[in-house]
C-alpha cells in the first residue's frame, strides 16, 4: 500500500521534469576534458563519451560516468584511439532526463587537431593550414580539413573544405566572424576539432572614409537641431527681427505732407455779346 502512494508521488514528478540543460565549454587540454554547468542545475551528473578513429560508436569513459564533478581525465583512451584521433562528448543528467550531448574542442592543440592562424582582410578571412601534418601524411589524398565558420553568436553551419589554407570571401566587413577547423577523413570529420576562434573584418579605406563622413555629419546635426528647434519654438520673434533688413528714414520723409498747391483765381472784365451776325467775304 506504502509502495503505490509512493510510486504515485514520485513517478509523475519524474516524468513531468525538464531534462537539465547541457554542459557548456566543453574542452579539452593535455587530455584532461573539462566542462561548466549550468549554475542554475542541481542534483546533476555528467557521463562523458569517445568515438574512436572512423567510428560511429560512441562508448562511455572509463571513471567518467555519472559523475558530480566538471572534469575528467580522458588519458586511458589515448591507446585505444588511432592515430590519437578520438571525439569526445558529455551529456548532463538528471532523475533519468539526459541532456543533449555537445561536444568537445581542444584548447592548445592535439595530435589528430589542427593548428591554424587567422588572418582577416576587407570582405575575407584566411585560415592559414599547413599541409606537413601527421594527419595529412599518413592518409594522403583521403584527408583535408573542413573549416566552419559564421558570425559571432551564430551557429557555425557553413564551411569550406581544402587541403591547406582555406580564403573565405563575401564577408560583411566591420562584423565579427568565428571558425573551427577538423579532419576530414573521406566525408567523415575525425579527432577533435579547434575551440572556435573569432577575429573582426576590417573595413576598407573608401568605406572608412564614407563611415567617418556620416557619423561627422549625424554628430553636427545633432548638436544643430536643437539650437534650431530651440529657435523656433521660444525665440521665434526675436529671430524673425534678426532676420529683418536694417535700413533708416530719412528726416524730411517724416515730416507731414503740405497740401497741393493751387493757383488763386481772379476775376477779369468782360462785354456780353447779345447777337452775332455774319460778315460776307469781301473779295
Amino acid at each position: 500500500m506504502l509502495l503505490g502512494v509512493l510510486c504515485i508521488l514520485v513517478v509523475p514528478q519524474v516524468f513531468s521534469e525538464a531534462p537539465p540543460a547541457p554542459p557548456q565549454d566543453i574542452q579539452v587540454d593535455n587530455w584532461l576534458l573539462r566542462w561548466s554547468p549550468d549554475p542554475d542545475d542541481g542534483d546533476v551528473t555528467y557521463t562523458a563519451q569517445y568515438s574512436s578513429f572512423d567510428s560511429f560508436v560512441w562508448t562511455d569513459v572509463p571513471y567518467c560516468v555519472h559523475t558530480s564533478l566538471n572534469s575528467c581525465n580522458v588519458s586511458s583512451i589515448k591507446a585505444r584511439s588511432e592515430y590519437g584521433c578520438v571525439k569526445l562528448r558529455v551529456q548532463a543528467e538528471r532523475h533519468g532526463q539526459n541532456s543533449s550531448s555537445v561536444q568537445a574542442c581542444s584548447k592548445h592543440g592535439h595530435l589528430c587537431t589542427p593548428d591554424f592562424i587567422l588572418t582577416a582582410s576587407p570582405g575575407s578571412l584566411t585560415v592559414h593550414l599547413s599541409r606537413n601534418t601527421t594527419f595529412l601524411r599518413e592518409n594522403a589524398d583521403h584527408a583535408k580539413y573542413r573549416v566552419y565558420y559564421g558570425k559571432k553568436g551564430e551557429a557555425l553551419q557553413d564551411y569550406k573544405d581544402g587541403p591547406a589554407s582555406v580564403t573565405i570571401d563575401e564577408l560583411q566587413e566591420g562584423q565579427r566572424y568565428c571558425t573551427r577547423v577538423q579532419y576530414l577523413y573521406f566525408k567523415q570529420t575525425e579527432g577533435l576539432p579547434t575551440c572556435t576562434q573569432c577575429e573582426l573584418i576590417p573595413e576598407s579605406d573608401s568605406r572608412r572614409t564614407v563611415t567617418i563622413v556620416s557619423v561627422v555629419l549625424v554628430g553636427v546635426l545633432l548638436l544643430v537641431f536643437p539650437v534650431i528647434a530651440y529657435f523656433f519654438l521660444f525665440q521665434r520673434g526675436r529671430f524673425k527681427r534678426w532676420l529683418q533688413p536694417r535700413y533708416t528714414f530719412r528726416e524730411h520723409l517724416l515730416e507731414p505732407i503740405p497740401e497741393p498747391f493751387l493757383p488763386i483765381r481772379t476775376e477779369e472784365p468782360y462785354d456780353v455779346i447779345t447777337s452775332m451776325s455774319p460778315v460776307e467775304l469781301r473779295e
